[in-house]
């Protein structure tokens, strides 16, 4: 299940290494402000081995795209989750693509209404005088 989320990088957190049974890792946790105008949410996101040097070539206030899979796990009766981000790019590469979609709905409606019977007034559908309600 992939997920998408576009927003704006606020934070990028220290990284973290480790070595385990299968070799070194590295981790680095980075917070994007979404671009709601009423409500923008801030979520963390994680990048894992390769992603994390992926992750240094953007800086504070990049408008990002970041795909990623959300996992949840338990660990003493309590839920852990962690949105893990497998592509991070630059956001303004989509917005060339965006403004094509908004005027193919708009270009809809206008066909759709051609095709539709003229509007008849609400009054004037109960003028007449064949009204054949049973009471």
């Amino acid at each position: 299940m992939a997920l998408e989320l576009v927003g704006k990088l606020i934070k990028v957190l220290p990284e973290v290494s480790g070595q385990s049974q299968k070799g070194p890792w590295s981790k680095q946790e980075f917070v994007i402000e979404t671009l709601d105008a009423s409500y923008p949410k801030k979520v963390c996101l994680t990048a894992w081995g390769d992603k994390v040097a992926d992750l240094k070539q953007y800086a504070n206030g990049d408008t990002l795209k970041a795909t990623f899979s959300a996992e949840s796990r338990e660990y003493n009766e309590r839920w852990y989750t962690e949105l893990r981000a497998f592509r991070i790019e630059l956001a303004e590469g989509d917005g060339g693509s965006a403004p094509a979609p908004r005027s193919a709905p708009a270009q809809q409606p206008r066909s759709a209404q051609s095709s539709q019977p003229a509007a008849v007034s609400f009054n004037s559908a109960f003028d007449e005088e064949s009204n054949d309600l049973p009471f």
